[in-house]
């Protein structure tokens, strides 16, 4: 949590729970995608996206002492982020290019999202907007096909959480 790996908890949730369930669903991702070996990232992406987590920290003696009172090293945070760039790279290729949505299918995402689309409090016009609207259907059926797949990869796993 202190280094922004695991999203907040949502809706009333426990958070140290939101943690763990991110923590084990990120791992049960990772033996996944250790089958398949996507390419390594570049080590420029990983210094690219290790310098917001670094960010985070009003200075390096700060940036030094949590990685100190977690135990974590610079490595570990790099193998971390070069791990979670491979998870991305896994997800984009396996569920992201197979799906295109026909006009008819984004038109109708446009109307039932129309809140989605306003500015100034007024409704954007769709041809404005269409592929605004076919990235963000892309993006949910995306979401909800990984959403799937982790929950396939839970079923077949036996996971024990034990009780504080």
């Amino acid at each position: 949590m202190r280094f922004g790996f695991v999203p907040d908890a949502q809706g009333g949730q426990d958070r140290v729970r939101a943690a763990l369930d991110a923590l084990i669903e990120r791992r049960l991702q990772l033996i996944e995608v250790n089958r398949y070996l996507p390419p390594e990232p570049p080590a420029a992406e990983v210094d690219a996206r290790l310098a917001p987590i670094h960010a985070r920290f009003e200075s390096q003696a700060a940036f030094e002492n949590a990685m100190t009172e977690t135990g974590v090293t610079l490595d570990q945070l790099r193998a971390r982020v070069r791990d979670d760039l491979r998870i991305e790279s896994y997800v984009r290729q396996r569920f992201g290019g197979s799906y295109q949505p026909g006009d008819d299918e984004v038109a109708r995402y446009y109307a039932s999202h129309e809140s989605e689309f306003m500015r100034n409090g007024s409704l954007r016009p769709y041809e404005e907007v269409r592929d605004e609207a076919r990235k963000r259907l892309l993006d949910e059926r995306t979401a909800a096909l990984v959403r799937e797949w982790v929950a396939g990869l839970r079923r077949r796993t036996d996971i024990t959480i034990l009780p504080r």
